[in-house]
């Protein structure tokens, strides 16, 4: 169970990774595929750095929470994801839905559910005090 959860997070990690790195070198490109487009080059500076810092920040704590096995560190894509996907649900209700608009909830969705899984079923590091025999 913690090896396959370690490598469904893992991969997940390097997933949101790409996409960070997308944004940071095809913004415009990557929007696109997101239903977004910038208007004036600060949207563009926005793409490229809010995006890139979602994803990156999403997928390194993946990867680094996945390959040192401390479940804390997922908390943070956990809550990343949780906000996106609050956010979604709120359009949903507010806006409506369309084509292709639940394909990303249900990768996020995923995603919070195995990195919270993973922030209680992965070891997480003794620290002083805490260790017992």
């Amino acid at each position: 169970m913690r090896l396959i959860l370690t490598a469904l997070l893992f991969v997940g990690g390097l997933f949101f990774v790409v996409t960070g790195a997308d944004f940071l070198i095809r913004p415009e490109d990557a929007a696109a595929g997101f239903g977004m487009a910038a208007t004036t080059k600060t949207g563009l500076a926005a793409i490229r750095g809010d995006m890139t810092a979602f994803f990156l920040i999403t997928g390194l704590s993946m990867l680094i929470g996945a390959w040192r096995r401390n479940g804390d560190i997922l908390l943070i894509p956990a809550f990343m994801l949780g906000c996106a996907l609050l956010g979604r649900f709120i359009t949903l209700l507010v806006n409506g839905a369309d084509d292709g608009f639940f394909l990303p909830m249900i990768v996020e969705g995923v995603f919070v559910i195995l990195s919270l899984l993973g922030s209680r079923i992965l070891p997480h590091p003794v620290t002083d005090g805490d260790e017992t025999t």
